[in-house]
């Protein structure tokens, strides 16, 4: 019994040595594959026991970069028209896949949510041209951004507003890198909810005629 003891201890001291040398030694690596992992690059192509040199002795040339149109998962068809006046009178055509769908009341606060952090700062929480920047004149915008609920936005297509929140026009500039496709659509519903119906400017001056007509009378 002694002697196991004497043996354990002995083993047990000379461990306590070895476990007590280069600290800058890392020590065996259980699993050197997971510890020590292979180092890949993005879109790169990466050799593997001549693999690459096989390809090319076959005539096959390997980038790894993605086929032009190909689109991330959840992602939407990109924006057909370009930043042109011609652009511009095309995208009248764009229309929301959200027309049929009504939003729901926590997809429209959503939707109000993005329009306050992105687009109220200069359109104003009214949606009536009079945010901070502008400040009825007092801001330090030069000019009044445009009046949402105005006749000229009113009558404007879905898609043409979604045109400028793309590409910006006059002295706004382009939102496309803050609202995602989806999320243009959610602020062009929550502004649709806001404006009301659009004022019949013929039918206003036919009025006006008549009824100077019958005062006249």
């Amino acid at each position: 019994m002694k002697k196991i003891v004497i043996v354990c201890s002995i083993i047990m001291v000379s461990a306590g040595f070895i476990s007590c040398g280069d600290k800058r030694e890392p020590g065996r690596a259980y699993m050197p594959d997971m510890y020590y992992s292979r180092a890949y690059e993005t879109y790169g192509y990466n050799d593997v026991n001549g693999e690459y040199d096989n390809l090319k002795k076959r005539g096959i040339t390997y980038t790894a970069i993605p086929v032009n149109g190909t689109m991330a998962r959840g992602d939407v068809e990109p924006y057909p028209f370009p930043n042109s006046d011609t652009g511009y009178k095309q995208s009248a055509s764009f229309t929301s896949p959200l027309d049929s769908v009504k939003l729901s009341a926590s997809q429209m606060k959503e939707a109000e949510r993005l329009f306050l952090v992105n687009c109220a700062i200069c359109h104003g929480s009214k949606l009536d041209g009079n945010g901070p920047l502008w400040k009825g004149g007092d801001g330090p915008f030069p000019a009044a951004p445009r009046n949402l609920t105005d006749d000229y936005t009113k009558k404007l297509a879905d898609g043409t507003i979604y045109h400028v929140i793309e590409y910006g026009k006059g002295l706004m500039g382009s939102y496309a890198s803050q609202l995602r496709p989806e999320q243009r659509w959610w602020v062009i519903k929550y502004i649709r909810s806001k404006q009301g119906p659009a004022t019949d400017s013929t039918q206003k001056t036919t009025t006006t005629k008549t009824d100077s007509t019958a005062s006249a009378k």
